[in-house]
């Protein structure tokens, strides 16, 4: 049985190497590869290395070298459609029925590499010759050298039903018409003609470097601005990236991978330095497209134009990857300035500008609020019910359980704040005090609550006796400390002792070991932090569900989580409600609006912060 070269490439792309390769030996993770002992030959020192990201592996001891079926083949001994069939199984794929027609077809194909590599090097020579003048000053206008031209095989297609026919006739009309490169029209009688004419030509090449198809760019007047190639033997437009075989290395150097909308956008970034760059073939980010991007790199950065289609392009691809987003699965998002794109942003302010945009990605999760918070005004009881239907939908659509727990908090506490700013961090059942108006006619924020633990958080921030309590609770439920430890590991808490058993914790937890209440003690007990320990550990009056010892788990684990959210949202707003009172004084009408929303959110902290103390 013959399977398509489409096919293999497919079942290779799902499968990752590593997960067929551990179970017969002992992998250790070294920087973006695996090594270990090579199962081919006997030896003590690993020289075996795993690449998930090209698909092979490679030992530098006895010299084998192969992919995950060659594996299968080689180390396990099974025939080659056996070990297809059980990669497909595991990869969610049908293996084709046996088809007579296969073996003709790969016949075909054999030689369409070398019809789309020479007419490739045609393309190019046209460029350089006499009816290439108009198409090298479109180039030289946008910058684009001749390094570059050679760097990404820019060609041109002279404006003739048959000049490509003519000069590659030796290679076989029916090669020419199978690669796309000649239309063959239905009608009997009619000859065949030169599909691009008039056109700058970019090749479009596989992750192995080689020509599968081309884009061509009208110059002039014209309907369609870009033309791509047809699907075809070689050509999967829904599954193939542009650059794809340049941007590859290039990201495993800079640690990202960007996705533009065009060849262009491609190439300026590239010119300017930025190298991990790929476009989609004028369609939409596919599902197969996006699955190629997370082998590169877990949270792509989706760089399309500030016009209203790059928007609604970087919303499609934000709503097409929430059924395979996971823990290492994501997309980020750059929004440029309105109505640029790349190719404009580098030529106003070089790479600069695009580092500095690309330092500051937007999350998929973000994004995606953004676009529906301003989908419609929010007057009525209608469109915020829509609004929070919406999101709960894109919510659902996600396929990791755990990530669409968290979306759908994410969205519900950011509806929340929308709707119903005065409960911010609370919930939704937590009733608010009146505004009363002065002796001048304003209305001004109810007084602070009277309780201990809410005057705790005052405008100072964190308090001792609060910092003690979230230390404490962390040490008693250690289980908590990985929910949030970026979070804990920055609170600003002046007391020595509390930070000392705040920052060992942290450490602890930073080391991957699975700790119980009873060893992060025993540690915190050790010499380096025993007398802070002490300090910390001693009775007192605290009455939140995660300072006592027999509390559920679960709730003084969902009680931390609300109290470190508290506490940080206190210092934001203490910050916000600082920078909006500089304002009213400098006499900005508007500020006074926020700072009373501002006072409001404050309270609301307090008052979440005394709810689980229990003191109200």
């Amino acid at each position: 049985m013959t399977l398509s070269p489409q096919f293999l490439d497919e079942l290779r792309a799902r499968t990752t190497l590593s997960a067929v390769i551990a179970p017969s030996v002992k992998l250790t993770k070294a920087g973006r590869e695996y090594k270990a002992c090579c199962p081919f030959h006997n030896e003590k020192t690993p020289s075996f290395t795993i690449n998930d990201e090209k698909g092979f592996y490679h030992c530098f001891g006895c010299g084998a070298h192969g992919d995950a079926i060659r594996f299968l083949t080689d180390a396990r001994g099974l025939p080659f459609m056996d070990a297809v069939k059980e990669l497909a199984g595991k990869a969610g794929l049908y293996v084709p029925a046996p088809d007579p027609r296969d073996r003709d077809k790969q016949e075909r194909s054999a030689g369409l590499h070398d019809v789309m590599a020479a007419a490739q090097r045609w393309f190019g020579e046209q460029l350089a010759g006499i009816d290439g003048g108009a198409a090298r000053a479109y180039l030289a206008k946008r910058g684009i050298d001749a390094k570059t031209i050679e760097r990404f095989g820019i060609g041109f297609a002279p404006d003739s039903r048959g000049k490509l026919k003519a000069a590659l006739k030796e290679l076989g009309e029916d090669k020419l018409v199978d690669t796309g490169m000649l239309i063959m029209p239905e009608e009997e009688n009619k000859q065949s003609y030169d599909r691009f004419r008039g056109r700058l030509m970019f090749p479009i090449r596989d992750q192995r470097g080689r020509v599968i198809a081309f884009g061509g760019r009208i110059l002039g007047d014209g309907e369609l601005k870009y033309l791509n190639s047809p699907e075809t033997a070689l050509f999967d437009k829904g599954r193939t990236l542009y650059n794809l075989d340049l941007a590859g290395p290039a990201s495993r150097k800079a640690g990202r991978v960007i996705v533009v909308e065009g060849y262009m956008d491609v190439i300026a970034l590239d010119r300017a330095g930025i190298g991990e760059v790929v476009a989609p073939n004028g369609t939409a980010v596919t599902e197969a497209q996006l699955e190629r991007l997370w082998r590169l790199e877990p949270a792509p950065i989706c760089c399309f134009d500030g016009d209203a289609a790059g928007q609604k392009a970087a919303v499609r691809a934000a709503m097409r990857a929430l059924p395979h987003l996971a823990p290492e699965r994501t997309l980020r998002f750059v929004a440029l300035p309105q109505g640029q794109d790349p190719d404009d942003l580098v030529r106003s302010g070089g790479r600069l500008a695009v580092e500095a945009l690309l330092a500051q990605p937007e999350p998929l999760v973000e994004r995606l609020w953004r676009h529906e918070a301003a989908a419609a005004p929010l007057d009525t009881p209608e469109a915020r019910a829509g609004l929070k239907a919406r999101l709960m939908d894109h919510a659902q659509a996600i396929g990791d359980p755990s990530v669409r727990q968290l979306y759908r908090d994410d969205w519900l506490r950011r509806f929340e704040a929308l709707v119903r700013p005065e409960a911010a961090g609370r919930g939704p059942f937590i009733a608010r005090k009146p505004w009363k108006k002065n002796k001048d006619g304003r209305f001004v924020p109810p007084d602070p609550p009277a309780s201990v633990a809410a005057r705790a958080i005052g405008s100072s921030g964190i308090d001792r006796a609060t910092a003690r309590a979230l230390v404490l609770g962390h040490a008693l439920f250690p289980d908590a400390i990985g929910d949030h430890v970026e979070t804990l590991a920055s609170l600003p808490i002046a007391d020595r002792n509390l930070a000392a058993v705040r920052d060992r914790m942290v450490d602890v937890s930073m080391s991957g070991d699975t700790l119980d209440r009873h060893a992060i003690a025993t540690i915190l007990a050790s010499e380096e932090t025993g007398a802070a320990w002490r300090e910390v550990s001693k009775g007192g009056d605290m009455r939140f569900t995660f300072t006592r010892s027999d509390s559920e788990p679960e709730a003084a684990r969902r009680d931390l989580g609300l109290a470190i959210q508290a506490v940080v949202a206190t210092a934001e707003v203490e910050a916000a409600l600082g920078a909006a009172t500089e304002r009213l004084k400098a006499g900005d009408d508007r500020a006074f609006e926020e700072q009373q929303q501002l006072h409001a959110l404050r309270e609301a902290m307090k008052e979440r912060l005394a709810s689980l103390a229990g003191n109200e």
